[in-house]
């Protein structure tokens, strides 16, 4: 069976002038064209193509590997718009289409958007969408409290940012315990925190507790040591400050701090703070 955005690996049966017609185990043809032919490439010899439909409605392969899947997720940018949908740059010849009604807002040409990519029934067309919430798992959840997720995110709203976790749950983000930049569409790795009655996720890009400072306390002390051994940091600075110059909350800096303080580690002042042993 030939499957639509997905790879197929396939055997070539017979040259035409257009290319080479592959087969499946099915005995279904598909075209593969010249232009993606790979050099050396003999009959019955096998390949692994991706499946999609041309602009003629024609069921085409292509040896590109595209920038998603069927039923998966990707960053893409967004290189034209009309009153019927918007384009974007997936990798292959023909842009892929997010009608416009899959839009959670009126793309705008430039920008990047997390798409999903599934098989419309109707036309039997690979289509995007931005409506990204509606494609993610809710009725179970196959994870715990602590356990590390991949994270990509889609959106951000006034209290977060939504993210995508292990590519079927629906996550958030909370902005108080963001210290860093994060766009649309980077790839992050992040810690389940908790999991709601509605099986939504709060999860955070730090462990938590003894985890957390064993985590952070040869970042701080590479900070230190990339400053001459001191930091005009301490109990007093601002969250902002810490955040800036070391991506830290102020609660997990100061737990670092104190543990690095135990370890003999540090002297502690109203200047800041200094490493003992800068080549410790």
């Amino acid at each position: 069976m030939l499957k639509l955005g997905e790879l197929n690996t396939l055997t070539a049966l017979r040259q035409t002038d257009n290319g080479i017609y592959l087969i499946d185990e099915e005995s279904n043809e598909v075209l593969l064209p010249n232009k993606y032919i790979p050099d050396g490439f003999e009959l019955e010899n096998t390949v692994e193509v991706f499946l999609y439909k041309d602009s003629e409605d024609r069921i085409v392969a292509t040896t590109l590997t595209p920038k998603i899947m069927l039923n998966g997720y990707a960053a893409l940018e967004a290189i034209d718009v009309s009153d019927n949908g918007a384009f974007f740059d997936w990798g292959l010849e023909k842009d892929l289409m997010v009608p416009y009604v899959q839009q959670v807002e009126p793309v705008e040409k430039g920008d990047f958007y997390v798409v999903y990519l599934y098989l419309d029934e109707k036309s039997e067309r690979l289509v995007g969408t931005t409506k990204i919430s509606n494609t993610l798992e809710k009725d179970t959840v196959d994870l715990k409290i602590g356990d590390k997720v991949d994270l990509l995110p889609y959106d951000e709203s006034e209290i977060g940012i939504s993210v995508i976790v292990n590519k079927m749950y629906q996550g958030m983000l909370f902005k108080n315990e963001v210290f860093e930049e994060i766009m649309v569409g980077d790839e992050l790795t992040g810690y389940v925190k908790k999991i709601r009655d509605d099986n939504k996720i709060d999860v955070s890009l730090n462990r938590f507790g003894y985890r957390a400072v064993d985590d952070n306390v040869e970042k701080l002390v590479a900070a230190l040591k990339a400053n001459e051994g001191f930091l005009n940091l301490n109990d007093k600075s601002s969250p902002e400050d810490i955040s800036e110059k070391l991506g830290l909350s102020k609660k997990v800096f100061k737990k670092v701090v104190g543990a690095l303080y135990k370890q003999k580690r540090l002297e502690i002042s109203g200047e800041g703070i200094k490493l003992i042993e800068i080549n410790h």
